[in-house]
């Protein structure tokens, strides 16, 4: 959804915004802040966790619960009850669920169950993009909301072609929602990476890519079995990558479909109109 002036934005009677870019970029402080200020914050990660994704993860709790007899005996009597307390602001069951390939005894995953599970997240990722026209007007005929923000996870970039405007979540984003990216410096990805460094999260990789880029950590590193790679060791290096490989894609999305906002400038918003301003600015700077 592109305008032909910042007025058009701001005359208009109700908004809805589409915000991408890297994790810690301020995508859900921003949603976050806006929800205190009468917009409706629709978060894709937690729609993935919990519409597309929470069959998936509350088995596998229960599974675990399963190889412990005393639990497995009150499982299999109805008489406990095993659930995701999954929210916007903790997504660790997703997380978790997700988990990182390597060495079982390290906490891993084996490679072909890594991507049994990165599948499931990539068809429920497009689901819940394709699912926020239909939250847009719920939350107006349910709620009364007129603005409304999409949160999404980084991984929004793995599951679009930036170039082709028939993508089917591109164009439907686009149709109902303005994209914008949140730009991040070079300086704000080198503390992510050692960030993450630090603690390791589990992520989302294109098929292809993990596939090159698992093969080129064990030679890196002399492996030769997939279950002998540090799960937290592979995390770390394919994280680094995975940003490199994703920061020109963000630009790419936002260069064809829709405007910049500097990651920096998000330090002046204290509600909805500061951010109408802020956009109206990224809207006078593609026009130019």
């Amino acid at each position: 959804m592109l305008f032909k002036s910042a007025d058009e934005f701001l005359k208009s009677p109700r908004h809805a915004v589409t915000v991408f870019g890297m994790a810690g970029v301020g995508k859900t402080w921003l949603s976050n802040m806006l929800r205190d200020h009468g917009w409706f914050h629709y978060s894709v990660d937690y729609r993935i966790g919990t519409r597309h994704m929470g069959e998936f993860i509350v088995d596998n709790f229960k599974r675990e619960a399963m190889k412990v007899p005393f639990l497995a005996e009150l499982l299999r009597s109805d008489s406990i009850y095993i659930s995701s307390n999954i929210t916007f602001d903790n997504l660790d069951p997703l997380s978790t669920y997700l988990g990182t390939p390597g060495n079982p005894a390290k906490g891993g995953l084996l490679f072909a169950e890594y991507q049994r599970r990165q599948e499931q997240h990539r068809i429920a990722e497009i689901y819940a993009l394709l699912d926020v026209p239909y939250f847009i007007e719920r939350a107006n005929a349910l709620y009364g909301y007129d603005d409304f923000i999409a949160d999404t996870g980084g991984s929004l970039i793995e599951v679009v072609d930036h170039d082709n405007p028939d993508d089917p979540v591109i164009k439907t984003l686009a149709a109902n929602t303005t994209l914008v990216y949140l730009r991040g410096t070079e300086a704000d990805a080198e503390k992510l990476v050692q960030r993450f460094k630090k603690n390791p999260k589990p992520m989302y990789y294109r098929p292809q890519f993990l596939i090159e880029k698992w093969n080129e950590y064990k030679a890196v590193n002399g492996i030769t079995e997939d279950d002998a790679v540090d799960p937290a060791g592979f995390a770390a290096w394919g994280f680094e990558a995975l940003l490199k490989d994703r920061l020109p894609r963000y630009q790419a999305l936002a260069d064809n479909f829709g405007y910049v906002i500097d990651a920096a400038d998000l330090a002046g918003v204290r509600n909805g109109s500061d951010f109408r301003d802020l956009m109206a600015g990224a809207i006078e700077a593609r026009m130019r």
